[in-house]
């Protein structure tokens, strides 16, 4: 379509996007491609006339991220791209940067955008000069967002993708350092279909002995809602890292009665990283919680690291009565060695 007309969308924004089921393996090929997953915000990027970016949940990013603006004006007109906005951070994506973003102050987001700008991330194509490409092949949508990205410059970054599962279990584990969190594997002859859980994912899950220090209440008040996890520092300090929530009810009824006769006034280190107060994350949630006495280890499972914790709720894997609590440290947490996101994305072929 000429620049004097407008290409029009084949179906009006906001779309939801494409989404993974968690798996153990990896698909196995022929007919899989496989890309890393990033440690970002999901976002659907609309061209000129639409001009938006959106959310996983269908809301506009572009006000907290403006700086994201001109490359959305970058894309030809008519043009719609899936990906993940992620800000590098001693070059590794930092999803507690991309947080700050959330912040109510327009003069905090300007001056967080000028300091440590966002990129885009680009893994499909939904639509091209107004055509409609959700019905084609995924192997044809990365050509042509391949075709699309070459002409691209900053802030636009293509995701690597192979089709050798060898390559992918090794981007698996070398990729880890640059902030990516998994695999995803798509069919290679597959449609994208909006809204539905069409591919699978691979995710990292590693498991360290930890420290009960305190516990919230459930809802109902009858039982424990959540363990909150601690590990000691060098120099002996528990330090509040994350929590756990997976437990059916009549468990939850019997922690409580475990937990209650070890409460006392303090149960992480004074000077130590404790459990959070509410904030604009929690949507009023109560987060008051109840010190214990540190004497209960537990193993748990966890997937990602973020700042000085878990970035989600681990799994309860079992008591650990053989461990001492000070034997469980902050240098259990592995901490990922390998190149940056830049050198990743510079590999798949456009910079």
């Amino acid at each position: 379509m000429g620049a004097d007309a407008p290409a029009a969308f084949p179906f009006p924004p906001p779309v939801t996007p494409m989404e993974a089921r968690v798996r153990e393996t990896l698909p196995e090929p022929p007919g899989w491609a496989y890309e890393p997953k990033w440690d970002g915000f999901r976002a659907v990027a609309w061209s000129r006339p639409a001009r938006r970016l959106d959310s996983r949940n269908r809301r506009p990013l572009l006000r907290y991220f403006p700086e994201l603006g001109p490359a959305l004006d970058a894309l030809p007109e008519g043009a719609v791209v899936d990906g993940e906005i992620v800000l590098v951070v001693d070059g590794a994506t930092s999803f507690d940067r991309l947080q700050d973003r959330i912040h109510p102050a327009q003069s905090r987001i300007e001056l967080l955008s000028a300091r440590t700008p966002a990129e885009l991330v680009a893994f499909d194509l939904l639509v091209l000069d107004g055509r409609d490409l959700a019905r084609e092949p995924y192997a044809r949508r990365r050509e042509l967002l391949t075709g699309l990205l070459g002409g691209l410059g900053d802030p636009w970054r293509l995701t690597p993708a192979t089709t050798e599962i060898a390559e992918a279990t090794a981007w698996f584990a070398d990729f880890e350092s640059a902030g990516c969190d998994g695999i995803v594997a798509k069919r290679l002859d597959g449609p994208y279909e909006a809204g539905r859980r069409a591919m699978a994912k691979v995710k990292h899950r590693r498991t360290v002995d930890t420290v009960v220090g305190g516990y919230r209440l459930h809802k109902e008040g009858d039982r424990v809602g959540s363990l909150l996890l601690g590990l000691y520092d060098g120099a002996g300090e528990l330090h509040f890292i994350g929590h756990c929530s997976g437990f059916g009810d009549a468990d939850r009824v019997a922690l409580l009665r475990l937990l209650r006769p070890l409460e006392r006034a303090e149960g992480f280190g004074a000077h130590a990283r404790r459990p959070g107060e509410p904030s604009r994350w929690s949507g009023g949630k109560d987060l008051s919680w109840f010190p214990v006495e540190p004497s209960l280890v537990c193993e748990v499972s966890y997937d990602q690291l973020t700042g000085p914790g878990f970035r989600h709720a681990t799994r309860f894997l079992r008591w650990r009565p053989d461990k001492d609590p000070h034997q469980c440290t902050m240098d259990q947490l592995e901490r990922p060695e390998g190149p940056t996101f830049t050198e990743v994305v510079a590999a798949a072929g456009v910079e």
